[in-house]
């Protein structure tokens, strides 16, 4: 053997010893972790001391490890219980019993300026966590909510990208005024009035990134936010960062869309039947019909495959600076055809503590970059209306003009204007895009005096930023704009607010009377402004009508409130807001806004301190009043304004001198003074609030029952005024009254909770009921109210009426005649006066888009490593006016200027003649139950010994509806059913990965 060779036997049988030696001082250790009550505990961490070596307990609490030499102390923690450590010495086999950490147990809920354990709170208060949020295809913040909350009704505006939602926290409390609730993101109010070219406001953050949702329902848990509460308050905390090394979690999802209906229309056989019927065989009107058999909406919707992904790193920076990025990329295609959104948001969120923990900064910001193209809607109502016997586009030289779409012509050549334009026109040819720019940051710093640690300082600046751009464009060949002019529109919009809040806060013990105060005090500063630029033009340039707006207005308040603690069990809570807004005169601008609360924590009185049935039991009550200012129509009620005239011929006649100094003529237009009232205020609306918290069995079951009453004065209505008495005839002022009152009830039930499975069934219930007390200054048995709920056909007709006696928006209609064979006989009513005849005196309150009754459901199981999850909603006793149906008739099958229009096929069960618009026949029950979302997801645990969690999913998003509605679809915010955007179809594959 060589001496060379001989070394390399050497080198090799000396690495060979050291691995035997290595691997037999490694050993496996292996165990059980339990919870108080001796239970297996899943998910527990149990990691190598100073390393990430370790994995998770698994159903059953076991977890075994393998340990190198050296390595002798295990780390065990778990939310909710004290880490331990635990020395491993010799043993092989180790049995650890967790302590509950009762300060993490504290469940705490997020109030206005500050937060409140959850059995101090005195209010009625609801608080959403990540882990109960909706599952699916999810762009939009309020989808995550929607049916978690009693008594809290969100209905999104169709199935658009980006769709806006309609949120209302116990009904509302106005008429003319907004019924949108103060929505609060990381401590910064945001404007609710909307960002032009962007659907929804709320699609500025990423639903991914938000940890709770808290929902403040009555007013001695709103009164702090005053003039903006009347309508609740929506709290929404974004996720932070925390100590400890750096995490990255990744979410993604691939998703179809599908349409789950259309209407039902008349085929081209059927359609020509119609005609013939109506008509006449061989008639005029059936001349004008082809010979095809054109689908028209199955030409303009198709499925749509969308993505979204979001990307977070958090962690600490070596302990001192807890930090959170993300970055959300949203691709969501429409199922009406050129429908899109393309999202881009990024959320940056800092919490380093300073001074011994003295000082907390809390920084956030967030941004969005979005695009989008809007879909012409009104394509959903040409292609109902749309004769199926053309097709959409011909080689002919007829239509080569118009791109070779289809397009109804009169004898000259010419679009007939009136008739229904072509759908996949109004698509192809239209080009309505937006880019939106926002971001939404603040900085809050927290100070804990060092002289007087009860004693806290807080600071918060934030703002809320916002520029967009559109363009509306179509080509001189679109044959829908008229006149082959084309369109080039563009806007632009500019938005600003800006916040100031400081308070201070004393918080103190005092254990000589068995009491706890919390004293806090403080002002806010907040100022919206806005410009908008819009130009309308044609694809020539020629500009038809061009504006410039600005607007601004500020809201100044003081705010104070008390909470007061005697006993650990009597709760006192007293709140007052002082706002002023720039909206009103110096004599009515400011509003003071006063709450008083109190709760008895029944649990821990003596006679149930040690009951093992009951865990929880509290009782609440409640008054406060708050405000509402946020009118909608402008900054400046309260001053007289004129208005340009907009008609050529509405012109002022002057003469000037010209440059030869002769006398000329010259047209102004001309100014029309608009009404006000110059003493117009607040709308103050007055809650009372009953409620109990209660929990058996250790909390297995657990709910809440609330039974409330709200009166709002002094609404913001517009009324009619009497002739002679100004130069307008409508005036927007302080009159009326509207009683709204309702019982809630949420109750949640874990059935099964073992270690290998576990099912929990949630339920919350609504009943509310809403009626106009007063509308006009003086009593007027003749006056009818105010007319609302505009409807497509004729000009101006309207549907709904706002009058004393009966509840907000009730539908105003005939009462329909019905023949022996129970269908309805065309234009017979009933003469509700027996005055002999039917007029618009005959008309009457019938029913109301609100609903009853409402339900949400929601159930969530695991079994080992698969989890499920369920959540529906179901309303009753609302209801809806089908537009659709009511404007069908046999008339309107021809019209002898040169077209046809298609029917829905409703119109087989009236075959009125001509459109009864205004038959309560048309007003349909439309209860329904909604199965929103049906989730499966399995998790991959211990990959890579507990570094990586990797978990996959499958949803099924609006998977069914169950109604009697015979419309599209019955979930109709404000109860008129015209040309909706249908809600699609879901189907969604999904992914998480965390390292």
């Amino acid at each position: 053997m060589s001496i060379n060779s001989t070394k390399q036997f050497a080198a090799t049988m000396l690495l060979l010893l050291f691995s035997l030696v290595a691997f037999a001082q490694e050993r496996s250790v292996s165990g059980t972790v339990v919870d108080e009550n001796g239970d297996p505990l899943p998910g527990v961490a149990v990691l190598v001391k100073g390393t990430t070596k370790g994995g998770t307990t698994d159903f059953d609490g076991k977890f075994k490890i393998t340990l190198a030499d050296g390595e002798d102390v295990l780390v065990v923690s778990y939310i909710g219980y004290k880490a331990q450590e635990i020395s491993v010495g010799t043993s092989t086999n180790l049995d650890v019993a967790m302590e509950v950490d009762a300060e993490q147990l504290e469940e705490v809920v997020v109030i206005g300026y500050g937060s409140v354990k959850k059995e101090d709170a005195t209010g009625s208060v609801q608080a959403i966590n990540a882990s109960d949020f909706n599952q699916g295809a999810i762009t939009s913040p309020q989808e995550q909510l929607q049916g978690k909350v009693a008594g809290v009704a969100i209905t999104t505006a169709g199935g658009a990208p980006g769709a806006g939602a309609d949120i209302r926290i116990r009904g509302g409390s106005s008429l003319s005024a907004s019924n949108d609730p103060l929505i609060v993101i990381d401590g910064v109010p945001v404007d609710n009035d909307g960002i032009q070219g962007m659907q929804n406001p709320l699609s500025a953050i990423n639903p991914a990134d938000i940890e709770t949702f808290t929902v403040l329902k009555d007013a001695s848990a709103t009164a702090i936010y005053g003039s903006r509460a009347s309508n609740g308050v929506v709290l929404i905390t974004t996720k932070k960062g925390s100590s400890g090394k750096m995490k990255i979690d990744y979410t993604g999802n691939v998703s179809i869309a599908t349409v789950p209906k259309t209407v039902d229309v008349y085929n081209a056989d059927g359609f020509r039947n119609l005609i013939r019927t109506r008509w006449g065989e061989n008639s005029k009107a059936e001349s004008f019909m082809g010979n095809t058999n054109t689908d028209w909406q199955d030409q303009i919707f198709s499925s749509a495959v969308s993505t979204d992904h979001n990307v977070s790193v958090s962690g600490s920076v070596k302990d001192k600076l807890p930090y959170r990025v993300s970055v959300g990329y949203t691709w969501n295609d429409g199922i009406l055809n050129t429908s899109h959104m393309d999202r881009t948001t990024g959320n940056l969120s800092l919490t380093p503590k300073f001074f011994d923990d003295h000082l907390s900064v809390n920084v956030n910001v967030k941004g969005m970059y979005i695009q989008n193209r809007f879909a012409d809607t009104g394509a959903i109502g040409s292609a109902i209306a749309m004769d199926p016997s053309h097709q959409p586009k011909y080689d002919s030289d007829e239509f080569k003009p118009y791109g070779g779409y289809f397009t109804w012509l009169d004898g000259d050549g010419n679009p007939i204007t009136i008739a229904p334009s072509n759908p996949l026109a109004l698509l192809e040819q239209k080009r309505d895009e937006s880019t939106v720019k926002r971001s939404i940051g603040n900085m809050q710093l927290d100070y804990k005096f060092h002289f007087l640690p009860e004693l806290r300082a807080n600071l918060n600046v934030g703002y809320d930023y916002s520029e967009s751009e559109g363009t509306v464009k179509a080509g001189t060949d679109a044959a829908f704009v008229g006149n082959q002019a084309g369109l080039d529109n563009r806007y632009t919009q500019s938005k600003k607010n800006e916040l100031l809040d400081f308070y201070l806060q004393y918080n103190k013990d005092l254990p000589s009377i068995d009491s706890k105060i919390d004293v806090m005090a403080g002002y806010s500063w907040q100022h919206f402004w806005r410009e908008e630029y819009n130009r309308d033009a044609t694809a020539a340039g020629f500009v038809n009508n061009e504006k410039l707006f600005r607007t601004e207005n500020y809201l100044v308040s003081f705010f104070g409130r008390l909470n007061y603690t005697f006993k650990d069990r009597y709760l006192l809570t007293a709140t007052v807001r002082s706002d002023g807004t720039s909206r009103f005169s110096p004599d009515t601008r400011w509003g003071v806004f006063p709450s008083l609360a109190a709760a008895w924590n029944i649990k821990k009185e003596g006679f149930l301190a040690t009951n093992d049935l009951v865990s929880t039991l509290k009782l609440r009550a409640g008054y406060g009043i708050t405000g509402q200012q946020n009118i909608n129509t402008n900054d400046y009620p309260y001053l007289p304004q004129y208005t340009f005239s907009q008609n050529e011929r509405a012109q002022a006649e002057f003469y000037v001198k010209d440059g030869n100094g002769n006398w000329v003529p010259e047209h102004l237009p001309t100014l029309r003074p608009e009404g006000y009232d110059s003493k117009i205020k607040w709308e103050e609306t007055t809650t009372y609030n009953l409620g109990v918290d209660f929990g058996f069995k250790d909390d297995r079951t657990t709910g809440s029952i609330d039974v409330y009453k709200r009166t709002t004065d002094d609404l913001l209505n517009t009324i009619p005024v009497p002739a002679g008495s100004n130069l307008v005839d409508q005036l927007l002022t302080n009159v009326g009254s509207l009683e709204n009152q309702g019982i809630e009830i949420a109750l949640n039930h874990k059935i099964i909770n073992t270690s290998d499975l576990f099912w929990d069934f949630g339920v919350n219930v609504t009943y509310a009921t809403y009626k106009i007390t007063k509308l006009t200054q003086v009593e007027d048995e003749d006056y009818r109210g105010v007319l609302t709920g505009g409807i497509a056909g004729g000009t101006g007709n309207t549907v709904q009426i706002h009058s004393v006696g009966h509840p907000r928006q009730a539908f105003y209609v005939w009462e329909q005649i019905y023949g022996s064979d129970g269908n309805p006989l065309d234009g017979a009513y009933v003469d509700r006066n027996n005055d002999g005849r039917v007029t618009e005196d005959d008309k009457y309150q019938y029913n109301n888009p609100d609903p009853k009754w409402m339900f949400g459901f929601t159930t969530k199981a695991s079994y080992k490593n698969w989890d499920f999850s369920m959540a529906g909603r179901m309303n009753l006793g609302n209801y809806v006016y089908n537009n659709l149906a009511s404007g069908a008739s046999l008339t309107g099958t021809f019209t002898d200027v040169g077209y046809t229009n298609n029917q829905p096929t409703a119109l087989g069960s009236t075959m009125f003649n001509q459109p009864q618009y205004f038959s309560n026949h048309f007003v349909e029950n439309a209860s329904f139950f909604r199965l929103d979302n049906i989730s499966v997801g399995y998790n991959f645990n211990n990959l890579k010994n507990g570094a990586v969690h990797l978990r996959v999913n499958a949803t099924v998003n609006n998977a069914f509806v169950i109604t009697n509605y015979s419309g599209l679809d019955p979930e109709i915010f404000g109860g008129i059913d015209n040309n909706v955007y249908p809600r699609p179809r879901t189907f969604l594959l999904g992914v998480n990965v965390g390292f």
